[in-house]
């Protein structure tokens, strides 16, 4: 073969290659890049175990690494299955029987079986287990909302039937108790890291959902692999970094230029801006959530009725809604309109400043009277705009009667332990994502007094006790009938609205924003992440 000959072959196989690249059939690997989708959120995640956490941006991070036993269908409340593949409940009410499934592993190579997961839920119902999450100081658990507990009496009963069959005795029927199972709260930590990580894996979760946990750098951001061998399929992006960006501003910028792939919490006044650029793509629902400025029901002058009616009645709720909030419900009760068990009835505070006057000198405050707020800066998803604006317009309505308004401002985490675990007086800025799509969530959850230890419950941060209310929210908690347990929450709402524990203020929407680029992203009621080995980048 001539040296001609041979150069034309060898051109003709180059031109071949080189069209075969560009048509993307043929590439060597070191040109694949691993695909990495940025989301920005509001806060630094307080730690990533499931049992020990209830905050929105832990939730978020969390919903990526975990599953529970059961999960909500995409983009619903409902419960599908989840780690257990089916389950049957005894006419009674009382027993739930799981069976898991078989070859699934959690992150760290512990399988995943029924004795792992009792393991992980022991420290959630047994108070001799060594990292008992309910005997820990500080922590905020949903642990003794959905198990119960050993002090109360209503702790359930656990039973390793065989290898993947799971089963809880209730002492009681627990309507909400399935779908609580749901919660991303619920997700199973290998047990193996929990003991490792002597009872603390928060920093080295290990769970056996589509992204594996990498590093978390305070204040900064965390990083998640693609778990290649998640039992419901690879998942399509190979990473996901969670970047804290706590200007709405600045997270906005940052998607524009796609530094940042999706916003987790988009404020009203971003939505033309979205929406106008064609590069961008706004997700927006009606939102199970509710926002409020709540005041220490147990101390004075907030232990009187009249009081915190009053403070309703002088306070614009329709107006701040209107010109903060995009024009968002206004609230009226102890949950979203969106679900079973709202009194449609009940209507919102109007805004009354001289029966909000006359309601003050009744309870002996003609002239006002002084007092003190918390807030806190960064935004949330049901108070896009950040405690801080919120705080300074409801000051500005209550100066008008009489009412004079300290606001101090707190960094979130130290705003959540004040609010939940130390003693305040005053008021501050409270807001709630619904968890599970049941009503108990929302009443069960802050409106609720343990009897049992003669306190509110964690979230219950008004410190508001109504003996009846508690009545209510325990019959529709162990009712099967559907309809009663509506007829319960309504009933409980009304109560609710007239005791006014709250300055009630309003209902978002869901509002989340992404690239163009992003395929596959579906929103969910509880605003988790859920589902997220679906969603690609194009």
């Amino acid at each position: 073969m001539s040296w001609w000959t041979r150069t034309l072959i060898r051109s003709a196989i180059t031109a071949v290659l080189i069209g075969l690249l560009s048509l993307g059939f043929w590439a060597p690997a070191w040109s694949q890049q691993p695909k990495t989708l940025v989301i920005a959120i509001d806060a630094d995640p307080a730690g990533l175990d499931p049992q020990q956490g209830q905050s929105a941006d832990t939730d978020y991070v969390v919903s990526t690494i975990f599953d529970g036993i059961v999960d909500s269908q995409p983009g619903s409340s409902l419960v599908g299955p989840g780690l257990a593949q089916k389950w049957t409940i005894s006419p009674d009410g009382k027993t739930y029987t799981f069976a898991l499934r078989h070859g699934v592993t959690f992150h760290d190579g512990t399988p995943m079986n029924a004795h792992t997961v009792a393991d992980d839920l022991d420290r959630a119902i047994n108070p001799n287990n060594p990292c008992y999450v309910l005997g820990r100081k500080g922590v905020s658990t949903y642990d003794d909302f959905t198990f119960g507990s050993t002090k109360a009496g209503n702790v359930v009963a656990m039973k390793v039937v065989d290898d993947y069959t799971l089963q809880f005795t209730l002492p009681q029927p627990n309507a909400p108790f399935l779908t609580n199972l749901a919660m991303v709260q619920t997700g199973i930590m290998s047990p193996t890291a929990t003991k490792q990580y002597n009872c603390d894996a928060g920093g080295h979760p290990s769970g056996t959902g589509p992204f594996k946990f990498v590093e978390h750098v305070a204040d900064d951001h965390v990083t998640l692999e693609a778990n290649a061998g998640y039992w419901r399929g690879r998942p399509k992006v190979d990473r996901i970094i969670f970047q804290i960006i706590p200007e709405s501003t600045t997270r906005l910028l940052k998607l524009r230029q796609n530094e940042v792939q999706i916003l987790s919490d988009v404020p009203p006044s971003d939505y033309d801006q979205i929406t106008s650029n064609r590069d961008l793509r706004l997700y927006k629902q009606p939102g199970l959530t509710i926002l409020a400025v709540v005041m220490s029901n147990d101390a004075p002058p907030f232990n009187d009725k009249r009081v915190r009616q009053a403070l309703n009645y002088a306070v614009d709720k329709d107006a701040i809604n209107k010109g903060l909030y995009g024009g968002a419900t206004t609230a009226s009760q102890g949950m979203p309109p969106v679900l079973w068990g709202y009194d449609k009835a009940v209507q919102p505070y109007p805004y009354d400043p001289d029966k909000a006057k006359a309601l003050l000198k009744e309870a002996g405050f003609p002239n006002g009277f002084s007092t003190d707020m918390m807030v806190y800066s960064i935004p949330r998803s049901y108070n896009p705009i950040g405690g801080a604006k919120l705080g300074e317009a409801v000051q500005a309505y209550l100066t008008k009667v009489g009412v004079n308004v300290k606001v101090t401002q707190y960094e979130w985490g130290a705003y959540l332990n004040k609010l939940r675990f130390s003693p305040w007086t005053g008021l501050g800025i409270w807001g709630w994502i619904g968890d599970s799509g049941d009503p108990d969530n929302f009443l069960g959850a802050m409106f609720a007094w343990d009897s049992s230890a003669n306190k509110p419950v964690t979230n219950n941060v008004a410190h508001y006790y109504n003996p009846q209310v508690n009545t209510l929210i325990q019959q529709g908690r162990t009712s099967t009938d559907q309809a009663k347990r509506a007829q319960a929450y309504i009933q409980a709402n009304r109560l609710i609205h007239d005791d006014a524990p709250w300055l009630f203020i309003n209902h978002m929407n869901q509002a989340r924003a992404a690239r163009a680029s992003v395929k596959g992203l579906l929103l969910n009621p509880v605003q988790m992440y859920f589902y997220m080995e679906r969603v690609s980048l194009q």
